[in-house]
């Protein structure tokens, strides 16, 4: 991991500048956790430098203030319940296990609008001017930091931090700078993009397999197959339960034979048990986090009273990476990291003390719990995304982490924590994932239908309506209920059906926008302010977004059907997927296609092997003009080829021309050859247009 460590202030590249406190001396600064390498000033801020924290010290805290133009928004801050828009919202930047005190007083592990702090820290906030210009702020301090968007930004630490301040001349632009900064993902393997499904917890063994063959008998697609806790002997990690899941291998061998990959969970909390392997290891080698006085701190946990390994130390990472390794001899496809805030399980709410000592190592500074208790679960998900890099460097990795940093996208895929079965929560959905991609991180979701609680028949086919089109697509319940898509009776099963294979169908698109993601920055799902950054009436819209540049998704995300949904200027034409009236069926959202776009279709299938092979429909929306453009980016969706070029990003075009409507490939760039495979071109332009240009159909079979 490469840390900076020059903190001077100044610019630092094109439209980005660093400020530091007066009378702070940067050389004092721990080194930024948020930056992918150091990034030393190349000279002076610019006098008429648009937008200049202004910093004084309070008896207890440092605070940096931003003042805004009228009809500013503000979004970001990383992952925030409530609406998309963050103006009037006062946060805290502190990865923890939100818990509710309930009406009758008692605590419970969710969160509403009204938590200040949930898994993720992201010191960020991102602006857009009345005009569509944008600016971005950084606080880069790891650190508990205060965000009060109520006049203005207001930055607040009880510890000195430097500011890094981003201009964009549209929000693209400002994202698109942020990700050189803090990084971009990777791309992810294509099994990653299909459905996911998954329960606390799903066991034994026998009921994982039973899982597996019911969505194949039922037809219904999905690729992986999530083992929670229960796996574990008494909750120990990097064990098994001799009863339940006596032959782990023999159990992934089962879902690799029916087409599933599986993703098996890993806690950070060691059971503090002398004979248990892992915690022996852990104590004579020194890797567990220890208080003021030297003494190893055990916190209550799954497995009862438990040590938690100290990430700062190089050694400890190693061990980490080590175990990871033996535990993926397995067969496990991916890793889940969970618990990493890091969080206790009781008492509800319980947090690790700040002054607990972290000693570091390397590029990393000895320091406290407090300065470090941020970047914990990024600390953890890198050292598990290493683990899988190193077992098989010839597949790529897919970490999910519920808690990380700014930045933390280079190592692991999100999803929005213990939400709850409430329209309230599904509605949330939407403005959660895209203040998401407005912080960075591009690869998350929520979970399906809600984690606790049961959701009625019709909140989950709405909810997996939506989650068909959010980036990360993963069902997942507690043990109140069965959450699967045919638990709710045959009309939503149905339902469910029709949602994964319109998603499986825009596969070959929803990857190609994820190759955006990997290159610029770009989310993966976009505020539709994106389409227009100037019109003010898009700036709060948090149940419509965009789906890269060129699909528009519209859903229904409360249990009365709204019909006022905002639209950005031009044609967005609506199309269907897999054979359902988008205009009748409230359970799946309208989808349109912006006027002058091609997008690509696969036909879909049971696995995302099947939904890339096979025939190719492009989908063609003539701008005013008669004329549209599109990418299709194609690779192994498997290991690193592309990077040496074994690749092809082919740009389509179409023209209305003489009474015909030509496709043709306007550009391609890339060594992979081009598969010889059917070709459809299906125009959504009007009936009427295409008849006055001499065109009888709306559906041509083209051949390259």
């Amino acid at each position: 991991m490469v840390m900076g460590s020059h903190q001077d202030p100044g610019v630092l590249a094109e439209g980005v500048a660093r400020f530091v406190p007066p009378g702070v001396d940067p050389s004092t600064l721990p080194r930024s956790f948020a930056l992918t390498e150091p990034m030393p000033a190349r000279g002076p801020v610019p006098e008429d430098w648009a937008t200049v924290p202004q910093f004084r010290r309070s008896s207890e805290h440092f605070v940096a203030n931003v003042s805004i133009e009228a009809d500013t928004s503000l979004y970001g801050t990383g992952e925030v319940a409530g609406p998309l828009l963050r103006n009037g919202f006062v946060t805290e930047v502190w990865a923890k296990q939100p818990f509710r005190i309930e009406d009758d007083g008692t605590v419970t592990p969710h969160y509403d609008e009204r938590s200040k702090s949930l898994y993720q820290a992201h010191p960020w906030v991102f602006a857009v001017r009345r005009d569509g210009t944008a600016f971005g702020v950084l606080a880069d301090t790891t650190y508990r930091l205060g965000i009060d968007l109520r006049e203005g930004i207001r930055l607040s630490c009880s510890e000195p931090f430097p500011v890094i301040v981003i201009e964009g001349a549209s929000p693209a632009e400002l994202i698109q700078r942020l990700a050189v900064l803090t990084g971009r993902i990777e791309l992810p393997p294509h099994w990653s993009l299909g459905y996911h499904q998954c329960r606390f917890s799903y066991h034994p063994d026998a009921r994982v397999r039973e899982l597996a063959r019911e969505f194949r008998k039922r037809a219904i697609p999905c690729d992986a197959i999530w083992i929670d806790i229960h796996y574990m002997d008494e909750y120990k990690v990097f064990t098994f339960d001799p009863e339940r899941f006596p032959d782990p291998t023999g159990t992934n061998d089962y879902l690799h034979e029916l087409g599933f990959k599986s993703v098996w969970i890993l806690d950070p909390a060691v059971k503090a048990e002398a004979g248990y392997r892992v915690y022996d290891e852990g104590v004579s080698e020194g890797h567990f986090l220890r208080d003021a006085e030297g003494y190893e701190h055990h916190e209550s946990t799954w497995p009862g009273e438990a040590a938690f390994p100290d990430y700062t130390r190089p050694e400890t990472r190693a061990w980490w990476m080590r175990l990871t390794r033996e535990f993926l001899e397995r067969g496990m496809d991916g890793v889940w990291v969970d618990l990493n805030e890091p969080s206790p399980i009781l008492p509800l709410g319980a947090e690790l003390p700040g002054d607990l000592a972290h000693r570091g190592g390397d590029e990393m500074t000895p320091g406290s719990h407090a300065q470090y208790h941020n970047v914990y679960g990024f600390l953890m998900a890198k050292a598990t995304d290493d683990a899988m890099r190193a077992s098989r460097p010839e597949r790529r990795p897919f970490v999910l982490s519920r808690s990380s940093y700014i930045g933390g996208q280079r190592h692991a895929a999100t999803w929005t924590g213990d939400n709850v079965s409430s329209w309230k929560h599904l509605h949330w959905s939407v403005p959660m994932v895209l203040n998401l991609g407005l912080s960075g991180q591009p690869f998350s979701g929520p979970d399906i239908g809600g984690f606790a609680r049961t959701p009625s028949s019709e909140l989950f086919a709405r909810w997996i309506g939506l989650g068909a089109f959010l980036p990360f697509c993963r069902t997942h319940n507690s043990l109140e209920g069965d959450q699967e898509p045919w638990s709710f009776g045959a009309a939503t099963e149905k339902v469910s059906r029709v949602a994964l294979e319109r998603r499986y169908r825009l596969l070959p698109y929803l990857y190609t926008v994820f190759h955006e993601a990997a290159t610029t920055g770009l989310p993966v799902a976009r505020p539709l302010f994106f389409a227009d950054p100037a019109d003010l009436s898009l700036r709060d819209e948090g149940h419509a977004f965009l789906l890269g540049g060129d699909v528009l998704v519209q859903p229904r995300l409360l249990k009365e059907e709204r019909d006022n949904l905002p639209m950005p200027a031009g044609n967005w034409r609506p199309f269907a997927l897999a054979g359902e009236d988008p205009a009748s069926e409230i359970d799946h959202p309208i989808l349109r296609l912006r006027e002058g776009a091609i997008i690509p279709l696969g036909h879909g299938g049971q696995t995302t092997r099947d939904a890339f092979e096979g025939p190719l429909t492009l989908l063609v929306s003539l701008d005013a003009l008669g004329r549209a453009s599109g990418d299709l980016y194609e690779d192994a969706g498997e290991g690193f080829g592309y990077r040496d070029g074994d690749y092809l990003l082919t740009t389509y075009q179409a023209v209305l021309s003489g009474g015909r409507v030509e496709v043709s490939v306007a550009r391609e760039e890339g060594d992979r050859p081009r598969s010889v495979r059917e070709l459809h071109v299906q125009l959504l332009t009007s009936t009427a247009v295409l008849r006055a240009s001499g065109i009888d159909g709306e559906s041509l079979l083209v051949q390259f």
